[in-house]
């Protein structure tokens, strides 16, 4: 024991060096590496970084859509410019429809080849050039998230992607904003493009949304963490407790009870309900045979078939049949058939006339009526009618006021013929006289 202890104090004090772990013996010193080193910070790549050119040509390519073919003709040149600073060949193919980005031996970043290709993926998924470019620079990515295959019901899925982009796209701009990416929301995909930790976020965000987490949430959180990054006080502390927390509210409708309306109690037991055999036996399907049977149900279902089909064929027919309009001419035939005179009822009229006259006084003509102002109109209803008009006095003439009516065959009207006056020889000749003279002034002026 003696000895054990003195060896160990000689060592005590011979040996002041500090123990070293076994693991990190052979590690030697670092005076370059000191504390004021952020060891995270991504150096900038320069020309001339690569000694050598690369040994093996690198090459990728995207399909693009048909949609896509105008732009992509439009900016490829600038596209092609702008891969050629970094030493990269780009090409177009309309007839296959695809991007290709291969590495030349004027490559001087050996990681170019990667980034080109996501510039290639971007502007294939509707991702305009002047975002698309900034994939280049060594702080910023891109990440295409596939959202199509989250939910089945189409419906909902159009409805939660709706979501994400917001009214007027206010969500998407907020987004945006917040986490420093630029977002675009194509088909079954939402590509993102900025730096890594941004890029982190929108996936996330993206996914919740599609999960049936609203963005407005994620959205208040990024705006608290905003906040709680400008206290220096708050940098090494959870933020935990001021990060708001949202809890499930699954509001489930309710629906009407139904009302169940009690049955009489009865102590017998409900009839019991024909079998399948039982009602072939009735319809006697039983007895056929297989073939019989399978005939029947093809003869009922090809029946069906031509009713319903002459069903559709009535409904199709219907909207070529003319609709019936209310004919105009209708008035106007009733108006012409009643305005023909009545003439039974004229002839009874002027017998009841007659027989007055032979009773007691004088009879009348209808040479007096039309005098005393009656008269025969031909567009009244009933056949005739007379106009009540004051009656005039009688004018003394030499001539004989006998007057006849006359019936036309043709539209049935009656119109008053006046007989004959007795003229004498004297007064016959005098009118002829005037007529030859003026028949002959009538053929000379023609011949002149």
């Amino acid at each position: 024991h003696y000895y054990i202890t003195n060896n160990l104090r000689e060592k005590m004090t011979t040996s002041e060096e500090i123990p070293v772990n076994k693991n990190k013996k052979y590690r030697k010193d670092k005076p370059w590496d000191t504390d004021d080193i952020d060891h995270w910070k991504m150096e900038e790549f320069k020309v001339g970084d690569m000694t050598s050119h690369l040994l093996e040509e690198s090459s990728f390519a995207t399909l693009f859509p048909k949609y896509r073919e105008k732009y992509l003709q439009q900016v490829w040149p600038n596209v092609v410019s702008c891969l050629k600073e970094y030493g990269v060949h780009a090409l177009l193919d309309l007839i296959e429809g695809s991007m290709t980005v291969k590495t030349t031996r004027k490559t001087w970043d050996p990681y170019i080849i990667v980034k080109a290709r996501d510039m290639i993926k971007l502007l294939a998924r509707s991702v305009p050039f002047e975002q698309a470019k900034r994939v280049l620079q060594d702080e910023m990515t891109s990440d295409i998230i596939k959202i199509g295959n989250v939910t089945r019901n189409k419906e909902r899925f159009v409805k939660r992607r709706q979501r994400l982009v917001g009214p007027n796209g206010n969500t998407l701009k907020a987004l945006e904003l917040l986490t420093e990416c630029y977002i675009k929301v194509q088909g079954s995909t939402v590509a993102a493009l900025g730096p890594y930790k941004g890029i982190k976020q929108v996936r996330n965000i993206v996914m919740d949304t599609m999960n049936n987490i609203h963005p407005i949430y994620n959205i208040k959180i990024l705006m608290t963490k905003r906040e709680l990054m400008k206290d220096p006080a708050l940098q090494n502390e959870s933020w935990d407790r001021f990060l708001p927390k949202f809890k499930k509210k699954n509001v489930q409708t309710k629906k009407p009870k139904k009302q169940v309306v009690k049955k009489k109690y009865t102590p017998f037991p409900p009839p019991q309900q024909p079998s399948k055999v039982d009602l072939q036996l009735e319809s006697g399907e039983y007895f056929l045979k297989e073939h019989e049977r399978k005939q029947k149900k093809h003869d009922e279902k090809e029946q069906a078939q031509q009713q319903k089909t002459a069903q559709k064929r009535k409904e199709r027919e219907a909207v070529f049949v003319a609709p019936t309009e209310e004919s105009v001419l209708g008035d106007k035939t009733e108006e012409t058939n009643s305005s023909s005179v009545d003439i039974e009822a004229l002839k009874k009229k002027l017998k009841n006339k007659k027989l007055k006259g032979a009773s007691g006084a004088m009879p009348k003509t209808p040479s007096d009526d039309i005098e005393n102002g009656v008269s025969v109109s031909d567009g009244v209803s009933d056949g005739v009618s007379f106009s009540d008009a004051p009656k005039k006095k009688k004018k003394k003439t030499k001539l004989n006021s006998d007057v006849t009516l006359s019936q036309d065959n043709t539209d049935g009207s009656v119109k008053p013929k006046r007989k004959k006056r007795k003229v004498d020889s004297d007064v016959v000749q005098e009118l002829a006289s005037e007529n030859l003279s003026e028949k002959e002034n009538s053929v000379s002026s023609e011949k002149k």
